[in-house]
């Protein structure tokens, strides 16, 4: 699977994705792109995309979107956060259909 991950998030996170292709915004020369234009840069190019962007899934129309989407929600962005949640991310990678979201909640104690 080939996954883009949003310039939002850590670079070390690519790590964590075990048997997917990932590429960075920033690795692409997109860094700095609107979602929108983000999304049609990402299309036929990604099968996924990663973000922390809790955002996304209400200002763009993913229905029609040709990659899935996680949104992952956590106090924060770094490393060590998020790493954990990336069991979960990839078998919503693998569950989930183009045009979806899913959102992938980090535990608050």
């Amino acid at each position: 699977m080939r996954v883009l991950l949003d310039e939002c998030l850590p670079r070390k996170l690519k790590r964590e994705f075990v048997n997917c292709a990932v590429s960075t915004v920033a690795e692409m020369g997109w860094a700095g792109k609107k979602n929108g234009e983000l999304m049609k840069a990402a299309h036929g190019h990604f099968d996924a995309f990663v973000t922390a962007d809790q955002n996304l899934q209400y200002q763009q129309n993913l229905a029609y979107a040709d990659v899935r989407v996680v949104v992952l929600v956590a106090i924060n962005n770094r490393i060590e956060t998020l790493a954990p949640l990336m069991p979960l991310v990839i078998e919503a990678l693998q569950s989930i259909a183009a045009g979806q979201v899913v959102e992938i909640k980090a535990k608050t104690d």
